[in-house]
């Protein structure tokens, strides 16, 4: 069974180790791996729940996907979209964006990716 619901701060350590999983494959596009989600630590991790609402894919009680947003003077600003390399290509992050976006009413989405990354960019 698979379902997106709200991850708490005790989700943390589970989306921190899908995160650095997730994005080895953004550090190979662009020959980097010193980049923000894979040096993030626990505690950046937990801090984000402050601001963000983080949700959580889960299937069969295993999570295989997350992405974060806040919204701040009428923009929702959406980062950190992941899912697990092996559960790629299956409408999994399309269902978090759906998802979050329905989360908030703002004038303008912001979807932090890089330019390289041409899935990401396929959510602009």
């Amino acid at each position: 069974m698979e379902k997106i619901v709200e991850a708490t701060v005790n989700d943390a350590c589970h989306i921190l180790n899908l995160q650095k999983l997730a994005y080895v494959s953004e550090a190979e596009i662009y020959n980097d791996y010193t980049i923000m989600p894979l040096k993030e630590d626990l505690e950046t991790a937990k801090k984000s729940f402050e601001k963000n609402i983080v949700l959580k894919y889960v299937e069969d009680d295993v999570m295989i996907g997350s992405v974060r947003a806040f919204q701040e003077d009428g923009v929702c600003y959406i980062n950190k979209l992941m899912v697990h390399p092996a559960c790629r290509n299956r409408g999994i992050g399309q269902a978090l964006m759906e998802e979050i976006e329905a989360k908030f009413d703002p004038v303008v989405y912001r979807l932090f990716t890089g330019a390289k990354s041409e899935k990401n960019i396929f959510f602009i």
